[in-house]
């Protein structure tokens, strides 16, 4: 499925991707809010085409928006073995490890995604090594 929103000139690029974490306080009265803010708070997207049309806006360092068309994209994380089944709803619980420097931090920290939410899990990519010891597996989430 795609949606047509609006980025900043630097983020309106073919194949750039990006996450949207949810709408701007400072963006509530803005007259194009509901096509910057159609896109599902927490969800990754790419670009996948840009469009000519450009507008104004006061957020962005070179005051311009750029339409462009994204397409919804799953996000990459970490999973309990025991609940990576292709296809299946789960409910996303975050890893309790703080190890900033662990290679799987941010597979473990999924960004975006929030605990107790209901995620589906697109594919399974298969086990990860976890210095911890814990059966982790490489999931794409949606």
């Amino acid at each position: 499925m795609t949606l047509i929103t609006l980025l900043g000139k630097s983020q309106a690029e073919v194949g750039k991707e990006f996450y949207f974490l949810g709408p701007l306080n400072d963006c509530r009265d803005c007259k194009l809010k509901g096509v910057c803010f159609n896109l599902e708070p927490g969800s990754r997207y790419r670009v996948i085409e840009v469009r000519d049309q450009t507008h104004s806006c006061h957020e962005f360092m070179d005051d311009e928006v750029t339409a462009a068309v994204v397409e919804k994209i799953a996000t990459p994380a970490a999973i309990p073995k025991k609940q990576a089944i292709d296809g299946s709803m789960i409910t996303y619980q975050e890893s309790k490890c703080q190890d900033l420097s662990c290679d799987n931090y941010w597979l473990c920290h999924a960004p975006g995604k929030t605990e107790g939410t209901k995620y589906s899990v697109k594919s399974v990519l298969g086990d990860m090594k976890c210095p911890k010891g814990d059966k982790m597996v490489r999931v794409d989430l949606f």
